[in-house]
């Protein structure tokens, strides 16, 4: 991929939640319909970012593919993600995967119950069992996904290269600089290969920095117990 297809920085990230947000509360002060589908889009680009997941992965979910997990009850219904629309071999059916929710995304659980509870009841068209139904059917399109997404991402004032996608390349990053194995990494986003995990990884400079200075505080200290 080109050399602009990167993560976001946590600054960056937060920026265009932040102007995800502020856009839901602009549009419904000013009395019009559309803060609902500003509400949704926020709430799926949190979802990705939260569970690492693709623009289809996101899309295609359904209300059971959220469950409580037994060793993260504080979680609630949303301590497991059940991935049924995992990308594909070439002539395969789509990969499944389980991915958990960690720690450091525990905010997504207040926006999903949000969503479910008190704004996708306004949209959803009558036995509606997919997560983010549109109000014309009973799925997002992607297409529609990705227009909603590019319109929140120019008003922020990001980069063009940086995608939808690059909230998958931003989880598996933040993973990384947070000390997870890089195998568990690896599972969480459903890559077969290693190597394929390591492409999505764009450490920040003061991730890199830090590493340098416990090491050398690390060398130091040796060399401190040698002396002894």
């Amino acid at each position: 991929a080109g050399p602009g297809k990167r993560p976001y920085t946590r600054d960056e990230i937060q920026d265009l939640f932040d102007c995800a947000d502020d856009r839901v509360m602009r549009i419904r002060r000013a009395g019009a319909k559309g803060w609902v589908a500003a509400f949704r889009i926020a709430t799926i680009m949190k979802t990705a970012y939260a569970w690492g997941l693709r623009r289809n992965e996101v899309r295609q979910l359904d209300l059971v593919d959220l469950a409580a997990n037994p060793r993260a009850r504080h979680f609630g219904d949303a301590g497991i993600l059940y991935v049924r629309y995992g990308k594909a071999m070439r002539g395969s059916p789509p990969k499944r995967r389980t991915v958990l929710t960690l720690p450091e995304f525990d905010w997504i659980v207040e926006c999903l119950r949000e969503w479910r509870e008190q704004v996708r009841p306004l949209v959803a068209p009558p036995k509606s069992t997919a997560l983010w139904p549109s109000e014309r059917s009973g799925m997002l399109a992607a297409d529609s996904l990705s227009r909603a997404f590019n319109e929140v991402k120019r008003e922020a004032g990001l980069d063009d290269d940086l995608d939808f996608h690059s909230l998958r390349r931003s989880y598996v990053t933040h993973l990384v600089e947070d000390g997870y194995d890089a195998f568990f990494i690896q599972q969480q986003v459903g890559h077969e290969h290693a190597s394929t995990t390591s492409i999505y990884t764009g450490l920040s400079p003061d991730y890199r920095a830090r590493v340098v200075d416990d090491a050398i505080a690390r060398m130091a200290a040796q060399a401190i117990t040698k002396e002894h």
